[in-house]
């Protein structure tokens, strides 16, 4: 008897972890913004920058991305163009 009450509540346990897994794998697929390519003349609404990805030690241009939430608190991922470190002055 109290070996099936054992099994029953292990089986029931891993059922929920199953969907615990599921639901927090679709909250962060969902919460992945897609990202925007900045272009010349691209309306801006940033309200707070989050964070900037580093930029590579290359020379010449190099793309970078800088996450944001606008006005409204919506999250946003822009890639933009910067010049990167890796160039020497002599």
């Amino acid at each position: 008897m109290k070996f099936s009450r054992i099994a029953i509540f292990l089986a029931l346990g891993s059922v929920g972890a199953h969907a615990f897994a599921d639901e927090s794998h679709s909250t962060v697929a969902a919460s992945k913004a897609p990202i925007e390519i900045y272009t010349y003349g691209t309306k801006l609404d940033i309200n707070k920058v989050l964070t900037i990805t580093d930029i590579p030690d290359q020379c010449g241009p190099v793309p970078v991305q800088m996450t944001y939430e606008d006005s409204h608190g919506q999250q946003h991922v822009m890639q933009y163009q910067v010049m990167g470190t890796g160039c020497s002055n002599g």
